[in-house]
């Protein structure tokens, strides 16, 4: 299990903490691979942008209106997280539904 994130991102520190065996990805020193990012966009669609961050908000119009895919490779932390991959699925952020469906809850 591959836990896309921040290291210091608070969501990401407690994800990582109930999923123990999960290996941590900092996805802006190693970045997301692109396989990871193609597969994760057609799952979840735009809900992988985050566009209440502060990536987001300091980006320009021109940037804001490029391919969400060359935006999440220019900058890795507009990503939503944690991105969770497993050998199975996927999971996007750390809600209840997905700690269920992980069996942290």
């Amino acid at each position: 299990m591959r836990l896309y994130g921040l290291k210091n991102c608070d969501t990401c520190r407690k994800a990582l903490k109930a999923l123990p065996k999960a290996q941590l990805v900092d996805v802006r020193a190693e970045g997301v691979p692109e396989d990871v990012l193609a597969a994760a966009l057609a799952q979840f669609g735009d809900a992988l942008i985050n566009t209440r961050s502060t990536t987001w908000r300091g980006m320009d119009e021109a940037e804001r209106n490029r391919p969400p895919l060359e935006q999440l490779q220019s900058h890795p932390s507009l990503m939503k997280r944690p991105l969770i991959v497993t050998d199975a699925d996927m999971h996007l952020g750390w809600s209840k539904d997905t700690q269920a469906a992980l069996g942290a809850a």
